[in-house]
């Protein structure tokens, strides 16, 4: 009984010294790993973006490009027309109506409303028979030239639909010729002939330059037009003058309406 109590307590003996010894070879779970981390704790902060030194300014590639606005107007537009001239005041008096006129120009914009724009004008005077019968001429010519420049202001009204106005001072020429005249040199200058040549004296100069008329005057103009876009980008205008010019006590009054293209 006492050998078998003696087996039994050598066995637990075993159990428990081989049981110690598997838990002294597993190493503490506090010396081997870091605690976890836990919901408390703050995330790791991420490392700043590189910052460019002071005063260096940004490059090309990484300055930001400004968009560009496209134009809506044209910097340049050219014109030329011709047309039919119309009178009034004394040189209607002396002038018949319907006369041709032939018009070049350009105009440089300084945005879609407003720009600047100049003109050269060739109209065509042809005199009345009363006007013939009071100068004793068979036949005439007389003609005018004008310079004029001035501001323009464009009205647009739709993309194919638009108008202007336009106005300013101006350089006028007059001039013509009478053919077969039988006037007296010396006899008193009628109405025709103040306007014709300013008449300095009260009668016809006894020289033969009374048939040759040549004025230079200076005056203003005032004028409007409609304008109409075409496909191709031409615009066709149709466009109404009121030009007023005097010297020597004379005027010169035409109204020219001219067709044309711009471009």
């Amino acid at each position: 009984m006492i050998r078998k109590f003696a087996t039994a307590v050598a066995l637990l003996s075993s159990i428990v010294l081989l049981g110690g010894r598997g838990f002294s070879q597993a190493a503490p779970a506090d010396q081997t790993s870091p605690p976890a981390p836990t919901a408390q704790q703050p995330a790791a902060q991420q490392p700043a973006a590189q910052q460019p030194e002071t005063g260096q300014e940004p490059t090309e590639e990484t300055a930001p490009r400004r968009r560009v606005r496209p134009r809506t107007y044209q910097p340049w537009v050219f014109n030329a027309g011709l047309g039919a001239n119309l009178d009034s005041g004394t040189t209607k008096t002396f002038v018949r109506g319907g006369g041709y006129d032939a018009t070049v120009g350009a105009a440089r914009n300084a945005n879609k409303y407003l720009g600047l724009r100049g003109d050269f004008l060739f109209a065509d005077l042809p005199l009345r028979q009363s006007s013939l019968a009071l100068a004793q001429a068979q036949s005439a010519s007389s003609y005018l030239f004008s310079l004029t420049v001035g501001p323009v202001i464009n009205i647009p009204v739709t993309k194919e639909w638009g108008g202007y106005i336009l106005f300013g001072p101006g350089y006028f020429r007059r001039f013509g010729n009478l053919s077969g005249d039988t006037a007296i040199p010396g006899s008193s200058c009628n109405a025709f002939y103040k306007w014709w040549t300013g008449c300095p004296s009260v009668s016809i100069p006894l020289s033969g330059n009374f048939t040759h008329s040549s004025q230079n005057d200076f005056g203003e103009f005032v004028g409007a037009g409609i304008t109409r876009k075409m496909p191709s980008g031409v615009e066709l205008y149709v466009e109404y003058r009121l030009i007023h010019g005097s010297a020597n006590e004379t005027t010169t009054d035409v109204r020219p309406i001219t067709l044309g293209v711009r471009w």
